[in-house]
Order: structure tokens, then C-alpha cells, then sequence
């Protein structure tokens, strides 16, 4: 493994995908809910690919992508895809989560969130699309895009003992950042109101849910993340990729 990147200051590009996914995309997922009565999901989630690619893009300023940097890109969706389907049978026991989690420590914050949100969307086109697919894609690929951040600024590392923070922030990500989320969308669309009393019932509802979630997110980070981690840092050195 190579030498730990060191703190850096978020990039103009970074800032641009933060105000796209701190407000942007909120108010379009808002704006589909409530004037598109939340029908038009298929048209919302194009959105929000349309607005993760325009600052994703900005990594590669002054030159042109390579096809072996979108291929990595590509792996890791398909990756991600394929593992949510191999444990089908299982609900909520995904490694989803723990794969935009690594792409986001490895490929930066805009990568994170570009994986986080094509693998919510095309994972959906086997568990079926629907007014939740928006919500996914914004839950997974936000938490890609903190990875991102917190370890560009120092605080989240991706070495040590079993990669200890990455399984911490994982669990509590999934637990804090997907489920909350998720559960407001189930509120929104069984209820069609928003009351905090409401939103505490789903989320303890959905708690049991959450905790294997988180679990499993935690579990696949233990397994995966220290292999996956070394062969994209080969990757990057040899070809220079995504710096």
C-alpha cells in the first residue's frame, strides 16, 4: 500500500457536488414528490445522474477521461449491483453500502457519490424501480461522498487494525444516513405527511431492518476493504488514475 494521503482542502469541484447534493438534488427529489405527485421517479433518478455527472466530470480537468479511468468507475457499480443481487434472499444483508464506502476513500468524493447513486438505480432495474429509487440513490451515494470527504480531511483513515474506521463509519452511516432516509421515503409514501412523531414510529419500526444493515455493512467492510482498497491503489499508481 502506498504512502497515506494527507489532508488536503476540498476542491472547487467537491464544493460544486456538495451544493448539487445538499440542495440540488433534495429539492428535485422534493420537487418530484410533491408537484409530480411522486409518479415521475424514472425522470427524477435521470436527474440525479445528470447532476452527479456534470461535477464528476470536473475531475478530469484539462484533459479528456480515459476509458480505463470510467472503467473503474464501472467495476465498482457492477460490483455493487452484483452483490446486492447474490444476497437477494436475504433483506437488508447488502454489501452496497461497503463498496461506495471504499469507492469514495479511493476515487474521491465525486466518485463515491456517482457509485453510491448508478448502483441504486441499476440495482432497481432487478428489484423493480419505484419511488424509493430516488431516495436510494441519494442515501447510497451520499454516504460515498462523506467517505470521500472525511478521508481527503484526515478523518477517516483506510489503514490500521482490520481498517477499523472505515467499519465504524460504515455501520453508523448505514445506521444514521441510509435508514433514516429510507424511512422517510416509506413515511412520505404511505402517509403523505411529514410529523415527527410519525418519522420516530417508522424509524423504530424500521430499526431491526437498520441494525442488520448497518451490520452487514460493517461485515463486508471487514472482508472487502482491505483487498479491494490495495488492488484500486495498484490500479491508480500504475495508470495514474482519478488524482
Amino acid at each position: 500500500m502506498g504512502k497515506e494521503q494527507g489532508v488536503k482542502r476540498l476542491s472547487k469541484r467537491t464544493l460544486v457536488e456538495a451544493f448539487f447534493i445538499l440542495l440540488i438534488i433534495p429539492l428535485t427529489i422534493f420537487w418530484g414528490l410533491t408537484v409530480l405527485d411522486d409518479r415521475k421517479y424514472y425522470f427524477i433518478s435521470m436527474l440525479i445522474i445528470f447532476y452527479t455527472m456534470l461535477p464528476f466530470f470536473m475531475v478530469f480537468e484539462g484533459r479528456k477521461p480515459k476509458a480505463r479511468e470510467l472503467m473503474v468507475i464501472a467495476v465498482l457499480v457492477a460490483i455493487a449491483v452484483a452483490g446486492r443481487w447474490a444476497f437477494f434472499m436475504l433483506p437488508q444483508f447488502k454489501p452496497v453500502v461497503a463498496i461506495v464506502i471504499i469507492a469514495g476513500v479511493c476515487l474521491g468524493a465525486e466518485s463515491g457519490f456517482l457509485v453510491g447513486a448508478m448502483s441504486g438505480f441499476v440495482s432497481n432495474f432487478l428489484f423493480g424501480q419505484g419511488p424509493w429509487t430516488p431516495w436510494q440513490m441519494f442515501s447510497f451515494g451520499i454516504i460515498g461522498f462523506l467517505a470521500g470527504i472525511l478521508f481527503k480531511k484526515g478523518l477517516l483513515k483506510k489503514n490500521g487494525w482490520i481498517y477499523l474506521y472505515l467499519c465504524v463509519f460504515g455501520g453508523l452511516s448505514t445506521l444514521l444516513i441510509y435508514g433514516p432516509l429510507m424511512n422517510t421515503q416509506s413515511m412520505l409514501a404511505a402517509t403523505g405527511q411529514f410529523t415527527l412523531e410519525l418519522l420516530i414510529i417508522y424509524c423504530l419500526s424500521g430499526l431491526p431492518f437498520d441494525l442488520i444493515h448497518a451490520f452487514a455493512t460493517v461485515f463486508f467492510l471487514l472482508i472487502l476493504s482491505k483487498p479491494m482498497i490495495e488492488k484500486i491503489e495498484r490500479v491508480k499508481i500504475k495508470y495514474g488514475l482519478i488524482e
